[in-house]
């Protein structure tokens, strides 16, 4: 079984009053960029938890980033491997496959590195206001910090 690094990155303090509105908002519909609601089985309640995470969607494939490392939702969905995303009114079931370290750095280097570089905000969204500069300027040392899970459509 594979062992996951404690996570160094901080959770900025703006995401515990950010998380509960987002996902009243998302909840109903309300468009929030890229951000979607994803439902996962608890680890150990195997209640189902939802948080609002940002849903990458670049050519027809979609990821889901822990941003803030290995947190709660993070490690619900490496045990389940299932998940529901909801963006808008639409619901999806998914699996969810982790890329490696090296696969999570590849991604970051080869896909969401130039894609965030061309969004008018996306260096300070990333780097600022998130505090996940490294995805951009240390990609490797990034896909060790923050992982990284393709979404696949359930049958």
């Amino acid at each position: 079984m594979a062992t996951h690094p404690k996570s160094n990155t901080r959770v900025p303090g703006f995401v515990g009053t950010f998380n509960p509105i987002a996902r009243k908002l998302l909840g109903i519909g309300v468009p929030l960029g890229p951000n979607a609601l994803i439902t996962v089985r608890g680890r150990k309640s195997g209640r189902p938890r939802t948080t609002p995470v940002a849903l990458v969607e670049i050519g027809g494939r979609r990821w889901v980033i822990g941003t803030f490392g290995n947190v709660n939702w993070v490690r619900n969905l490496r045990a389940a491997r299932q998940a529901t995303i909801t963006v808008g009114k639409r619901r999806q079931e998914v699996s969810a496959a982790e890329l490696s370290p090296q696969e999570g750095a590849d991604f970051f280097a080869q896909v969401l590195g130039p894609y965030v570089r061309r969004l008018p905000l996306g260096r300070w969204l990333l780097g600022s206001l998130l505090g996940a500069r490294e995805i951009l300027e240390d990609p490797q040392g990034a896909g060790v910090q923050h992982p990284v899970f393709e979404l696949h459509p359930d049958a």
